[in-house]
């Protein structure tokens, strides 16, 4: 059963030489999982203590860094060979870490701190239905239009807006806000769909 997240920049040449570079120095898929919670902690850092647009596009950068490691842990494991026993665990949790760490710095950046945890809490919720669907027969499903890769790159341009919004605007937060409402109500959608999308599914198992 397919579970990997569907990525076009898995087939690129530069990201299979990177991974090839990582397996070749004994790097493990499950240390370039944890990696991504590094990032993910100095971003959310970056963006709490936010005093210029400079650490904002620093908490950008940092969003991609996780990304970048993300991809690389399973180009490494199924790609290169090192998969482990736990890797599905590795896989998962750190998502989570880093999704949660990014979504409670971006809500105490607007001063709306339980805004955060309402969408990490959502974020989390996307993650639990797609593994639901998984652990009931099911391919899992990581349709949007609030999955990871969407959030993530919402959360990188809300950053860049909100850079120039300081910059060329105001010391305000309202990129940062629109951001946080988009990924907490796309989230809270993107349950939806996959909920329903399960029930289809289920329904369509039953009646064959």
């Amino acid at each position: 059963m397919e579970a990997r997240r569907p990525l076009k920049t898995r087939s690129r040449a530069w990201a299979m030489a990177l991974a090839n570079w990582l397996a070749a120095r004994s790097v493990t898929p499950n240390q370039i999982s944890l990696l991504s919670i590094v990032f993910a902690a100095i971003g959310s850092y970056s963006l709490i203590a936010a005093e210029s647009s400079v650490w904002l596009v620093l908490t950008a950068l940092c969003v991609q860094l996780r990304l970048l490691a993300n991809m690389l842990d399973g180009l490494v494991a199924v790609e290169a060979g090192k998969a482990t026993a736990t890797g599905v665990l590795y896989n998962e949790v750190p998502d989570r870490i880093a999704d949660t760490l990014f979504l409670l710095a971006l809500g105490a950046f607007c001063d709306l701190f339980w805004l955060g945890c309402l969408a990490a809490l959502v974020a989390i919720a996307t993650a639990y239905i797609r593994l639901l669907g998984g652990s009931l027969g099911l391919p899992q499903s990581f349709r949007g239009p609030m999955a990871k890769q969407h959030r993530m790159f919402a959360l990188t341009l809300g950053l860049l807006l909100q850079a120039a919004e300081w910059e060329l605007v105001a010391p305000s937060s309202y990129a940062a806000l629109g951001t946080l409402l988009l990924i907490t109500f796309g989230s809270l959608l993107t349950c939806c769909v996959r909920l329903q999308a399960i029930a289809r599914a289920l329904e369509k198992k039953r009646s064959l």
